[in-house]
């Protein structure tokens, strides 16, 4: 059990620490603590700080198999959990599409640092959980995802989106300890925590 309680942090990542990444912790009461990080050590540290029993991290996580770098060209661009989100009609951007590099190589590095801390790491998809949820992607306004997410019992307020997807991370991380959310994907190439369908 968490220490404190906080059972799940969500990380909404950015591909570049001097972007913004959001963060959020869930306790088992339903309190949220929020900021937005720029930096690994704060991410790092915010963790190391809640203590939570897993982590959701909104950033791939692993490399499509056969593919050993994002540096060298290859066809090899899906991952099965990818796969899956195709064939359950929901959007999302492949790992090796450009912007989405950075991003997977710097999750990885993220990742691997938390587990050597000790703590469970799992990729996270606001986005897609926000489908299965039926809630509106943040690009539908903040306002609009604030107001959804409170319809499912959280507290939160019209925060940034990197919070409210943070958040969305976290409380997927809470499903799956309620057996609410599955692993999607390969276990040995990588898997990704979506809710399950209502």
């Amino acid at each position: 059990m968490a220490s404190g309680g906080w059972v799940s942090v969500g990380v909404d990542l950015a591909g570049v620490e001097h972007r913004n990444t959001g963060l959020a912790a869930l306790n088992e009461r339903g309190r949220i603590v929020h900021l937005v990080a720029h930096t690994d050590d704060e991410i790092v540290g915010f963790v190391v700080k809640h203590h939570p029993r897993l982590v959701v991290v909104d950033a791939p996580l692993s490399l499509p198999r056969g593919r050993l770098s994002l540096d060298v060209k290859s066809d090899v661009h899906l991952r099965e959990c990818d796969r899956v989100l195709l064939s359950r009609g929901i959007r999302f951007f492949p790992v090796t599409l450009g912007p989405m590099r950075k991003l997977t190589e710097r999750g990885i590095r993220l990742a691997a640092r938390l587990r050597a801390l000790g703590y469970t790491v799992y990729e996270g998809y606001p986005g897609g959980a926000q489908d299965v949820l039926g809630l509106p992607r943040k690009g539908k306004g903040i306002e609009a995802l604030a107001k959804g997410l409170r319809g499912l019992g959280l507290r939160v307020g019209v925060w940034t989106h990197d919070e409210l997807d943070a958040v969305t991370c976290a409380y997927v991380g809470l499903l799956y300890l309620e057996g609410r959310a599955e692993l999607i994907g390969d276990s040995d190439e990588g898997e990704m925590l979506l809710p399950l369908r209502s």
